[in-house]
């Protein structure tokens, strides 16, 4: 039986090398990104509800990039704060915004896809680049970073949405670990030709790749998923890249609370439901390995079975996944993350059982 356990070990850490050095190497070794400045007219997409403190400090940040012809597309989501006041008034301030309101009705009360729809049928330049009321570019040349990835073919362009840091804070850890594993997955599968989600916090496509697949027709009645479905439907290994200079990062306020960050992350479990199948089936192949290699380790070690050949495999995959992490980490600007590898990985397992079991007994809570 114990010599059954091992071989399964064995196994699920093949299977977790087959991930980190076989598809996550795509990303954490990729060779420095150039900015080649294309120079392409873009509609910048942000869509608010409720939102008056963040895009009061936010929007004029927009509004200041480096950048010859672009617009800012403001919609206002039937927003019950001064968030529509506030776009007003840069609406009067500056020249290039366009401000959209939507009134809730009846067959699509409270959607963020319906008020994405309007912004993006209002848009007058061919090429969207969507962030969120809560996001900022860290520079003015975030505009020029992300549309000099577009080319005549690739036509989607998904980029990193991170978290501020904040000191002294093992959540705040746990929630930038969390994003910089996402990033590595989804940037990495697009980089080997197998795109299958990207962030609404830094996204930008063709305007004809939305018309291309009606819009968010297929997943309407999914309340979230205007980033990642929509990518899981559309992107493709012809039409879509990755932007990952520093100068095409964002960043967002991070939560603050473990409830608030649970809540957001038990939405994003439930939206990865929708995938296609095969989607579905690597995610699932993956966080399983990672629960089952933290199972089996503890289980073989505590019976002292063949511990020397058990601790070798602990540290060959511990070795393999934390230099992939370290690289990615760095690329992305986070370094610290990979100095608490073990914990935040150990912790966000946790979590994770925890998200997985509770969305099985109740349903999240969706767009605002």
């Amino acid at each position: 039986m114990l010599i059954l356990l091992l071989y399964f070990f064995i196994v699920v850490i093949a299977v977790q090398l087959v991930y980190y050095l076989g598809i996550f190497r795509a990303f954490a070794f990729a060779k420095t990104q150039k900015i080649t400045p294309k120079r392409i007219p873009v509609s910048v997409i942000v869509c608010a509800k409720n939102e008056e403190e963040n895009v009061r400090k936010f929007i004029p940040l927009l509004a200041q990039q480096n950048y010859p012809d672009f617009e800012i597309v403001l919609i206002d989501d039937a927003s019950s704060d001064n968030t529509l006041e506030i776009f007003e008034e840069f609406e009067k301030q500056y020249a290039n915004i366009r401000l959209v309101k939507v009134q809730n009705n009846e067959a699509f009360w409270g959607n963020k896809k319906y008020a994405l729809t309007l912004g993006i049928k209002a848009a007058k330049k061919d090429y969207l680049l969507f962030t969120d009321a809560d996001c900022y570019p860290t520079t003015k040349d975030w505009l020029t970073a992300m549309t000099s990835q577009f080319t005549l073919h690739k036509t989607i362009v998904l980029g990193y949405g991170g978290y501020e840091k904040i000191s002294k804070s093992f959540l705040n850890k746990l929630i930038r670990y969390e994003t910089v594993l996402t990033a590595m997955q989804y940037l990495s599968w697009a980089k080997t030709g197998n795109p299958y989600m990207g962030v609404g916090r830094n996204l930008a496509y063709k305007k004809d790749e939305f018309f291309n697949v009606n819009g968010f027709i297929s997943h309407i009645q999914v309340r979230s998923g205007d980033d990642d479905l929509f990518i899981n439907e559309a992107a493709n290994s012809s039409n879509t890249t990755i932007a990952y200079t520093p100068e095409s990062f964002t960043y967002s306020e991070p939560k603050t609370s473990y409830s608030d960050w649970f809540k957001q992350k038990r939405r994003h479990v439930a939206t990865a439901q929708h995938y296609k199948t095969l989607d579905k089936i690597q995610l699932a192949i993956f966080y399983s390995s990672q629960l089952l290699f933290i199972l089996l380790a503890i289980l073989l070690l505590s019976l002292q079975f063949q511990w020397i050949i058990v601790v070798s495999l602990i540290a060959v995959r511990y070795l393999a996944s934390w230099t992939v992490v370290g690289f990615t980490a760095g690329k992305l600007k986070e370094k610290d993350i990979k100095f608490w590898f073990p914990i935040v990985e150990f912790s966000l397992i946790l979590s994770q059982i925890y998200i997985f079991i509770a969305n099985i007994f109740s349903k999240p809570v969706n767009w605002k």
